[in-house]
């Protein structure tokens, strides 16, 4: 769906883009991180076609995006990380006004936007003023705006910037109906630990180029930093011990009293199948589970070395 080739762009002496190279396929939800300053919004800004590069390529869905804008703009829902809000417009005359910059209007329009509103859980704040609405609602109007012409991919820059927490749950479940729906999705965010429960490929971003590419498990993988398995236990912790290390796949133990951290390079059937040689071997436990993906470990390892 989106394809990056060498792309540069500069602002003075400063380098934005260091010939970026970057792939996100058809029906992805693709999570882009990097700290402040990295490239994310400028690379989505020239995506969007809101901005020129000094040199590179950028390809969606096999168009041309510097040669070819409308179609470009056609397939592309542009949610930027700062918009701004109309004065004295209800939430269902804002969704209008931009479905009429597509051509789209009357009682089509309104069906429409209707229907926008209501994915984005705001069907009841039709007769509310944006001005007055919360920024979460904002946020969802926001994308609900970016639809209007059902656009294949979308490009979400910080779209739970501010959020509390249950805003943030409410704009990742929206997320997943939106992919369920078979858009493909862009999304910048510093929420680490989300991008990771959310987000099918990470890139990390630093000074302008692609660090890391993939999924978070083999980015995580790659990097030494694989979630560990943690297991407590009962009686027999030294039985347990005894088959982790005959495993290949077992990495790094750490026995901590009656508890056991190990990183393990297996898949889930793996997993199973070591749990069932401990129990067979004599080791009680009880409990066995990975810890949450640790990607804003694997972060602040990147760029830290980076800097």
């Amino acid at each position: 769906m989106l394809n990056i080739k060498n792309l540069t762009k500069t602002y003075g002496k400063f380098i934005a883009l260091d010939n970026l190279k970057m792939e996100i396929k058809k029906g992805e939800i693709f999570g882009f991180v990097g700290p402040n300053g990295a490239g994310k919004t400028t690379t989505m800004r020239i995506i969007a076609g809101l901005l020129k590069s000094d040199s590179g390529e950028v390809f969606v869905d096999g168009i041309n995006a510097r040669t070819n804008l409308k179609e470009l703009k056609n397939k592309i829902g542009y949610m930027p990380d700062f918009f701004g809000v109309y004065d004295n417009l209800k939430a269902l005359e804002y969704m209008e006004f931009y479905a009429s910059i597509y051509g789209i209007t009357g009682n089509k329009a309104r069906r429409l936007c209707l229907e926008l509103m209501d994915l984005v859980r705001l069907s009841d704040q039709a007769d509310s003023y944006v001005d007055e609405m919360s920024r979460g609602m904002k946020q969802r109007l926001c994308l609900a705006r970016s639809m209007v012409h059902d656009p294949e991919l979308l490009i979400l820059d910080e779209p739970a910037s501010g959020l509390d927490p249950r805003a943030r749950v409410e704009m990742k479940e929206i997320l997943r109906e939106l992919h369920d729906k078979g858009k493909t999705i862009l999304i910048s965010s510093h929420i680490l630990p989300e991008l990771a429960q959310l987000c099918s490929n990470i890139g990390i971003i630093e000074k302008g180029k692609m660090v890391l590419s993939g999924t978070v498990e083999e980015i995580l993988s790659i990097r030494g930093v694989a979630s560990p398995i943690v297991m407590k236990f009962t009686a027999n912790q030294e039985k347990a011990v005894e088959v982790l290390k005959q495993n290949p796949l077992v990495q790094n133990i750490i026995i901590r009293d009656n508890s056991i951290s190990i990183l393990f390079k297996g898949k889930e059937a793996e997993e199973a199948n070591i749990l069932a040689a401990m129990i067979g071997n004599g080791a009680l436990l009880s409990s066995f589970a990975r810890e949450e993906s640790n990607l804003e470990s694997l972060f602040m390892q990147i760029t830290t070395k980076e800097e």
